[in-house]
């Protein structure tokens, strides 16, 4: 038989798919009655008294959170019992309440701006959908919204950016985020320029290429011209900015700024993606082997550097339990992700769980640079050889 946790859960699973839609009238889903299990005869008989408590405890429970229960008759040692076989959740509030304070005022918080948008958009094909995509907007953005969606709605930016649309009162950038609830609030596009082109920033590592006077620092964009200085042998990825600046140099090699998660702009480039060895190398974190696996699926053909258990227990005193903002890091359910290999897989779940009692972060600025030069060169020599 289900727990009073085992319930809470499924309400919380249903409220969490369909919340924006009860809020705004769109939703059918309460009342909902869930099947509790059954006892087998067998285990009735043996173990009534203690059942008998759950029993009472359920009911108990039930009834502090106005749920109903719907009982059926059983035979238990020869008397007539009424054994619980369903439990109700008569409408959404209920279920918001019973899933905690923080859904009571999502539900709030979704009514009044639901009832908002429909009186201010009556054409809008899907408020619930405008609900959903702004729960966690600050009120002063959804103000914002009403304000931007009022503009477009008597006046067009046909051929300019997000931040060139002249709306008083509205700053530059927050069209760059804003723009899709806004085309579903009037219901067309706003037809502004896309977003320019993709581009990658490197560096050029070749010593004889830097001694002759060829320039460090380079980008190319994607859909451009591009011709690098040299084709490289080896491509370095890496994770964060200041690593690829100041990379040692390495023989026909160039480094790559990472992109945060997923390679589809490094992909575009062939030479990247053709060159010999392509390495990369990130945080030891979850997010670190999240973006790894995020660059292979993308098509980068990438080997890891430094990013196994024999690293994480090497620098673990340089971790961190610590993000940049002074929050701790949370333990997480590793994702399947199915381009790592064994070693990677071992620490990628020590780092989302701290199991081993080690840090959930290692940066990699952490980590000497000729070090990871090094672990470069072991696996050129390698490719080379294989």
């Amino acid at each position: 038989m289900k727990s009073p946790a085992d319930i809470s859960r499924v309400v919380l699973a249903r409220l969490q798919r369909t919340w924006h839609l009860d809020a705004t009238g769109s939703g059918c889903n309460w009342p909902h009655t869930i099947a509790l299990g059954s006892y087998s005869s067998a285990e009735l008989a043996a173990e009534f008294p203690a059942t008998r408590e759950r029993i009472q405890a359920l009911r108990e429970w039930a009834s502090a959170n106005d749920l109903a229960l719907t009982d059926g008759n059983r035979r238990v040692q020869g008397t007539t019992q009424p054994i619980p076989t369903h439990v109700t959740i008569a409408d959404v509030d209920t279920a918001a309440r019973l899933s905690g304070k923080p859904w009571v005022d999502r539900l709030q918080r979704g009514r009044t701006r639901g009832a908002t948008l429909a009186n201010r958009y009556p054409g809008c094909p899907n408020v619930p959908k405008a609900v959903r995509l702004t729960d966690s907007w600050h009120e002063v953005d959804f103000v914002l919204l009403q304000t931007v969606s009022d503009w477009f709605t008597s006046n067009r930016a046909a051929g300019l950016t997000p931040r060139q649309v002249p709306v008083p009162g509205v700053h530059a950038k927050w069209l760059n985020t804003g723009r899709p609830v806004v085309e579903l609030l009037i219901g067309r596009s706003l037809e502004l320029l896309a977003r320019h082109p993709a581009r990658i920033h490197f560096t050029y590592l070749d010593p004889d290429h830097l001694a002759a006077g060829g320039r460090r620092f380079d980008s190319a964009t994607v859909g451009d011209t591009n011709a690098v200085a040299y084709e490289p042998d080896i491509v370095i990825i890496t994770e964060n900015k200041d690593t690829a600046i100041n990379f040692p140099a390495t023989t026909q090699a160039i480094i790559v700024e990472g992109d945060g998660f997923g390679g589809s702009t490094a992909a575009r480039f062939r030479w990247i993606v053709d060159a010999p060895l392509v390495v990369y190398w990130g945080d030891i974190d979850a997010e670190g082997f999240e973006i790894l696996d995020g660059y292979r699926r993308d098509g980068i053909p990438a080997a890891s550097i430094l990013m196994d258990p024999n690293t994480r227990r090497a620098y673990a005193a340089w971790g961190t339990n610590i993000d940049k903002d002074g929050q701790p890091i949370k333990v997480r359910t590793p994702k399947p992700l199915p381009t790592l290999n064994n070693e990677e897989r071992v620490a990628y779940a020590a780092a989302c769980s701290g199991d081993d009692g080690l840090p959930l972060r290692i940066e990699q600025e952490r980590i000497p640079l000729e070090e990871a030069r090094c672990s470069v060169l072991r696996i050129a020599a390698i490719t080379r050889s294989g």
